[in-house]
């Protein structure tokens, strides 16, 4: 019998978190749609959302800034001058020990002795030169010659680990066969990339050369071309770290150079190799700079690391500023973010990038034929929901009143059945359509193994009583003064709200949005939402009821009921042309143009509610008069409680409509 199962358990050690919660859809929804609201596209909203974040997540903008931080940090921690600073300690240390060595030598003749001390007293100055001044000097301290071949050692090690990242460690210690293992690495390698500029390679060549040099190239490519993406970005740093230096720093390298591995073949191979890269990969920045102003020494390798780490935190802030065409979240390396940030960081890109995906395939956002994005229906259903149950949630709360959860379309159960007709919306009576699918299924000769199937021909619905059905007209005022009193998005909330209401719970009722500023139009509740404020004088109130009028008399049998939200009196009409006629304050003939229309709406039936924001004595005067003129009503409810009383205000309407007909009858 196998033994028992055992597992071990720890804290995760993996970049991304697999039991992370999914992205909160609603709460994103909410803020993307408030900034629609208020004005912004649906593609900026989405922009700005990612940006910013929210109260638990890090944004677009939070990253960036981490990078920043992180790009400043390393140019004021490091300077370049590690590797000369480790040749000239190296260099002290070698001609101190020889110093102590000829002082010591009592066997050594004078004459040679102070030859020796006067070579070493007369050293250049510049430590490249002093360094190609003692090759061909004969150490007679065995500490000393050590030293010595030491700067060799590290100067053949520092460029190489220039261009292949952690070769200065794989190579300390180093034999002669390791070092010319190393040369004929390079001289397989620029053979290739040869082969490669002139066409003549394959990918046995490649499968040949890594199976005699995979060992330095931990990165593991699979073809030529990922081997030289490797390499040309390391080479495209290193070569940016060398002009981030000093002139006199790339002297000094550039002579101490031939000491590499105290030969010049090394360094005449590297240039090869420097050159072949180049020509393949030419787009890579090969001539930037930085410019360090830290204490701490970085050597070659090093340093063309931390340069690399500065073209990597380079690359994420172009990815974290989204401002190139066709920008996606996905874009960000999410690797490179964990390398120079941290886990957590990567963490957060991952969930932003999720969240857009999230968004984009789940259906709530769609992308029009020009590319641009809008809130799709779903969204605006879900929106609609939420805004709804807020003012129904305002509702409740006062006193006797109803609440809009309650509200339905149908009318009241008259007891009888009748089969199910296309279009049909009242409620299956499920007894009756069971029993039917029982007797039609024993007539047919069938068995009830497989339990009962349900056909269309056997449902019956209940009937209802008709219920006198609503034409809406929701005349929302879209003058400057809406948005510049904080008022603009409460109105939308308003209209999104009622949309929902009528569209889910009263189908057989037709809703119409217009929007009235200068201008009056009829609008789509997609179109009203995503609506950017304009800065226009006028309130032309005249034009919105002709539109409203122009909606009653297409739906003639139903009640009409028209609902209008302003904050200002009526400055602009219509003339006989269709030209406007704007003028503050309100001139005699515009308010007589808006009184003369709505006096026509009145004795069409349509029965009228003014819902006035603020506190304008003007406005108050006017609409009690206009609401005492034609039989209305005027609410003046505060900004935020808008939205329940629009709601409370159509829900009120129905309700009387029903009592007149149960009164009727």
């Amino acid at each position: 019998m196998p033994g028992p199962h055992r597992a071990r358990y720890g804290r995760w050690a993996g970049g991304l978190d697999p039991l992370a919660p999914p992205v909160d859809l609603a709460a994103a929804l909410d803020e993307i749609a408030a900034d629609v609201m208020a004005g912004y596209s649906p593609q900026s909203a989405l922009r700005e959302y990612l940006r910013r974040g929210a109260a638990d997540r890090e944004g677009l903008d939070d990253l960036a800034r981490r990078v920043q931080q992180r790009r400043r940090e390393l140019l004021n921690r490091h300077n370049l001058g590690g590797t000369l600073d480790e040749v000239r300690r190296l260099l002290d240390a070698a001609v101190l020990a020889e110093r102590k060595q000829l002082a010591r030598d009592a066997m050594m003749a004078d004459e040679d002795r102070d030859f020796r001390e006067m070579r070493l007293a007369n050293l250049p100055s510049a430590t490249a030169a002093a360094v190609n001044e003692l090759a061909s000097y004969d150490w007679q301290s065995t500490e000393a010659r050590e030293n010595y071949e030491k700067i060799r050692d590290l100067l053949g090690r520092e460029l190489l680990d220039q261009r292949f990242a952690g070769m200065k460690q794989a190579l300390q210690g180093a034999t002669d066969e390791d070092r010319q293992a190393i040369n004929q690495m390079l001289s397989d390698l620029n053979d290739l990339l040869a082969r490669h500029r002139r066409g003549e390679d394959s990918q046995a060549d490649f499968d040949e050369f890594m199976a005699r040099h995979g060992q330095h190239f931990p990165e593991n490519p699979r073809n030529v071309d990922e081997l030289i993406d490797a390499l040309a970005q390391r080479a495209a740093a290193a070569q940016r770290m060398l002009r981030s230096m000093t002139e006199e720093q790339r002297q000094e390298l550039f002579e101490l150079s031939a000491q590499a591995f105290g030969s010049p073949e090394l360094m005449a191979s590297l240039d090869q190799l420097d050159a072949n890269l180049q020509a393949l990969r030419p787009g890579l920045d090969w001539a930037g700079r930085e410019q360090f102003a830290g204490s701490e020494g970085l050597g070659l390798g090093d340093g063309t690391g931390v340069v690399q780490d500065l073209a990597d935190l380079d690359a994420l802030a172009e990815q974290l500023g989204q401002y190139y065409q066709g920008a996606r979240i996905s874009d960000i390396d999410l690797d490179a973010m964990a390398r120079q940030l941290g886990a957590d960081a990567a963490r957060s890109a991952r969930t932003l990038a999720d969240l857009e995906r999230a968004l984009r395939e789940g259906g709530l956002l769609r992308r029009n034929a020009d590319g641009s994005l809008r809130l799709s229906p779903q969204a605006m259903r879900r929106l609609g929901k939420e805004l709804l149950a807020d003012a129904a949630r305002q509702l409740s709360g006062r006193t006797g009143s109803r609440d809009a959860r309650l509200a339905g379309a149908a009318g009241e159960q008259t007891g009888a059945t009748r089969s199910w007709q296309f279009g049909d919306a009242e409620p299956w009576d499920v007894t009756r359509s069971l029993s039917n699918a029982i007797v039609r299924t024993a007539a047919e000769g069938g068995g009830f193994d497989a339990g009962v199937r349900l056909d269309v021909r056997d449902v019956e619905v209940v009937e209802t009583e008709a219920r006198t059905q609503s034409a809406v007209a929701l005349l929302v005022d879209t003058s400057y003064s809406m948005v510049h009193e904080g008022r603009w998005v409460p109105m939308k909330r308003t209209a999104l709200a009622l949309h929902h209401l009528v569209t889910t719970r009263f189908r057989g009722d037709q809703l119409q949005l217009i929007s009235f500023g200068r201008l009056a139009r009829t609008l789509g509740i997609d179109e009203l939402t995503a609506l950017p404020p304009v800065h226009e004088q006028g309130t032309n109130l005249h034009h919105g009821l002709l539109l409203a009028e122009r909606f009653f008399r297409k739906h003639p049998s139903m009640d009409a009921m028209l609902l209008v939200v302003t904050d200002g009196e009526p400055t602009a009409h219509l003339e006989g042309q269709g030209d406007v006629w704007f003028r503050w304050p309100p001139d005699p003939e515009t308010i007589a143009r808006t009184v003369t229309q709505l006096d026509r709406l009145t004795r069409g039936g349509a029965r009228t509610t003014f819902f006035r924001l603020g506190d304008d004595p003007g406005l108050r005067r006017f609409l009690d008069q206009l609401a005492a003129r034609v039989g209305g009503r005027v609410v003046a409810p505060q900004v935020d409680d808008l939205g329940a009383a629009v709601v409370g205000e159509y829900l009120r309407f129905h309700q009387s409509g029903y009592d007149d007909e149960a009164g009727a009858r």
